[in-house]
């Protein structure tokens, strides 16, 4: 099973070179994965159990996924960004580099990091002729993407992932990653401060073209953000999974946008039938089959056995997790998450300890280091036309030290909450003390 995942992972590697769409790809493993799970399980009863458990699991991500993306879909098509592309007002290079680093990091932790790549490089090019500067900038905002999605459940699937199946909660993620994710874009965005090819960055001009609102495109785009922020809340109201959360908060929009378009046969793209047709929907596809063919790896053992060799050989919990970022780089951080996932469970490291936190901001600020690493440096790449060597050369090293600074403010923060805070604590340590 593990050769055979390997092949199909190699598939998806190397997309770029090979005629198939990687989402068929995924499939076509997942598939192939648990037929022959089920050759090998005791008994196909067995595996039939196996795989509705891992389907169940499987769907609310798939299913949150798909929400998340139409209710997206939906703002954008009342052209609801336009509030935050008319707030940025300067036009000065560096400064205009440090804001549109932080709209996106903020941005990104509401909205997935794909999406927030996309709004934000489209800003850029209305904001800046072609230019070396104006790809520094759109590899800022790849950074900023990730760094974003870093610190909340609903900013980058991987932290999704983690969040639905319970090896981090909410407050407890945001309050412990905001500063480490913010650190790990500031980091990079002072050393490209410094850097001579700013000098060239002409200031853009002041007149842009005026794209006007959707009729009621405020309403909406109000309900919209709301109904992403409120879905953390369902859950902690409810103690229903996210995707519930999720699925209320897309039927809401819905209603809301067939009542205030109804009769109005030219606006029929501002409804969700038509943003449903406008998704990534082979993206979610991918996800299904990744996710279902790690969990047949799961259910064979294979990856508890992975696990024990990690802890044989690698005993540090944080080296494992930084090289966990480092590998998402080069290849998915979704099917590294989810083996991860797979390889320890909430009995191993309960939920938010300190290596489910490293894992969510390892596996989204590790692959910024890389342009093929996230689908925001592969959105950006497809958008701006720059090629791998160009984001090797000016932004990989920014981006591994803008990773290793997010990681040390980790730790350096979780190492100083676990001093003794009290003068009853200083007594009982000093009493152990000789």
């Amino acid at each position: 099973m593990a050769l055979l995942f390997g092949i199909g992972y190699a598939g998806i590697i190397f997309e770029e070179s090979l005629p198939f769409n990687k989402s068929g790809v995924g499939l076509l493993m997942a598939v192939s994965l648990w037929v022959v799970r089920s050759i090998g399980a005791p008994s196909t009863e067995v595996a039939v159990s196996e795989l509705t458990h891992a389907s169940a699991e499987v769907s609310e991500i798939v299913f949150f996924i798909l929400g998340a993306m139409t209710i997206v879909e939906i703002v954008d098509a009342h052209q609801g960004f336009k509030l935050v592309s008319d707030r940025i007002t300067t036009r000065k290079p560096r400064v205009l580099l440090w804001v549109v680093g932080f709209v996106t990091f903020f941005l990104g932790s509401i909205l997935d990091n794909l999406t927030s790549t996309i709004v934000m490089v489209s800003l850029l090019r209305k904001l800046l002729p072609p230019s070396e500067y104006r790809k520094l900038s759109g590899a800022v905002i790849v950074i900023a993407a990730n760094a974003g999605g870093a610190w909340t459940p609903i900013g980058d699937v991987t932290t999704t992932m983690l969040w639905i199946h319970g090896q981090i909660s909410t407050l407890a993620t945001m309050k412990s990653l905001l500063l480490p994710s913010a650190i790990s874009l500031v980091v990079p965005l002072a050393l490209m401060s410094l850097i001579s090819e700013l000098n060239g960055g002409q200031d853009s001009p002041d007149d842009l073209p005026t794209e006007v609102m959707a009729p009621r495109g405020q309403l909406v785009t109000a309900v919209g953000i709301g109904a992403l922020i409120f879905v953390p809340v369902f859950k902690s109201l409810t103690g229903l999974p996210p995707y519930m959360g999720m699925l209320l908060g897309l039927g809401v929009l819905w209603i809301l946008t067939d009542a205030i378009h109804y009769g109005e046969s030219e606006r029929q793209k501002f409804k969700v039938p038509q943003a449903l047709s406008r998704i990534d929907t082979q993206g979610a596809l991918f996800f299904l089959g990744i996710l279902l063919s790690v969990s047949s790896l799961e259910a064979a053992g294979i990856l508890r056995e992975l696990a024990n060799y990690l802890d044989a050989y690698i005993p540090n919990i944080e080296l494992i997790a930084s090289l966990i970022g480092v590998v998402s780089a080069i290849i998915d951080n979704v099917p590294l998450v989810a083996a991860t996932m797979g390889m320890y469970d909430l009995s191993s490291f309960p939920q938010d300890s300190e290596f489910w936190q490293l894992i969510a901001l390892c596996s989204s600020t590790g692959g910024s280091m890389l342009v093929f690493g996230s689908a925001a440096g592969v959105a950006f790449l497809g958008m701006e036309n720059v090629d791998f060597f160009w984001y090797l050369r000016k932004v990989s090293g920014f981006a591994f030290a803008g990773y290793a600074a997010g990681i040390a403010a980790y730790l350096a923060i979780h190492k100083l909450h676990s001093f003794p805070t009290t003068v009853a604590e200083v007594r009982l340590l000093s009493g152990f003390i000789p």
